[in-house]
């Protein structure tokens, strides 16, 4: 179905992937303290990830499905979704919060994330706002921020992590007399963050006023990204920050409602315009490997098998 022309696009776009999939491999290949990660088998392709809803599912869903040609994981980076940045009204600080369902994933580390750290797979802690009017965009001082990231910092060390994810949603900025988004404080945080944590992954979903306030006093945080992804599902848009295509996923999915052929042409449309990353939400219990296979066809020429 290629032809010549794409054929060389889509093994230019392979070569960039395979080459940014070392590069960034490389700031995490121990993810977690007493476990090494066993290199999965080598692939070539984009770097697939997986948005696990631990409310509903389990994060062993990730490892599960594996590439019929070669055998490689189908996904090299899962993220738990979501603890919480809350709001302590009676300090009037911003903490760190975790719902049972997190807590319970954490605390069973052993079960839940060193099985995907071993088989290769990044595990990473997404971050969402939590209607108490606390978020990335509204710390009052540097020195918030900064406590706000030595938070993170400590969990990803305490659980053995892989990183942390930012999303901006959901704060509901002014609720609880909290300020309105300022445009020092995601630079503060994400600042500190990077210092605290030099070789982790730090990933940006890119909504919210946190992604559209990068740069402040000269300093831009771009760059301190490993990864940003679009994060409308079944759509196609470029993530607007100055990071290498290598690292930025315009394609976004929601397995199991964004259709086959949609995530497909996503895919395919991934490889062909040489982005690096390709981002999934909700991947459940069940077998999906018929809408996995809908994006690892293109991704990485090869069926998804699943394996309960």
């Amino acid at each position: 179905m290629f032809t010549l022309a794409r054929r060389r696009v889509r093994t230019a776009a392979l070569a960039l992937s395979a080459v940014a999939a070392l590069v960034l491999s490389a700031t995490t290949a121990t993810g977690a303290a007493g476990a090494s990660a066993a290199p999965a088998p080598a692939k070539q392709g984009p770097t697939s990830v997986a948005y696990i809803e631990v409310n509903n599912n389990s994060m062993l869903n990730v490892g599960k499905y594996t590439l019929a040609d070669g055998g490689g994981n189908a996904f090299d980076v899962a993220v738990i979704f979501a603890a919480n940045i809350n709001y302590d009204t009676a300090s009037k600080t911003a903490y760190l919060h975790f719902n049972e369902n997190v807590q319970r994933v954490l605390d069973n580390a052993a079960t839940q994330i060193r099985p995907l750290q071993q088989k290769g797979i990044k595990v990473l802690l997404s971050v969402l706002g939590n209607h108490q009017g606390a978020g990335f965009a509204n710390f009052p001082s540097q020195q918030a921020a900064s406590a706000f990231a030595e938070q993170l910092s400590d969990t990803v060390a305490e659980y053995g992590l892989d990183g942390v994810d930012f999303d901006d949603e959901y704060a509901e900025y002014g609720n609880n007399g909290t300020a309105q988004p300022n445009d020092s404080s995601f630079v503060h945080l994400v600042t500190a963050l990077r210092a605290n944590m030099p070789d982790k992954v730090i990933s940006l979903y890119n909504i919210g006023p946190s992604a559209t306030r990068l740069s402040y006093g000269g300093v831009d945080i771009s760059g301190t990204f490993d990864y940003a992804w679009n994060p409308y599902y079944g759509t196609w848009q470029v993530p607007g920050i100055a990071l290498p295509k290598a690292q930025l996923s315009p394609a976004a999915v929601e397995i199991g409602r964004t259709s086959q052929n949609t995530a497909a042409g996503l895919a395919r449309r991934t490889v062909d315009e040489g982005y690096g990353v390709y981002l999934t939400y909700n991947l459940d219990g069940s077998d999906r490997s018929a809408d996995v296979s809908a994006f690892t066809r293109e991704l990485y020429g090869s069926e998804a098998v699943y394996t309960p």
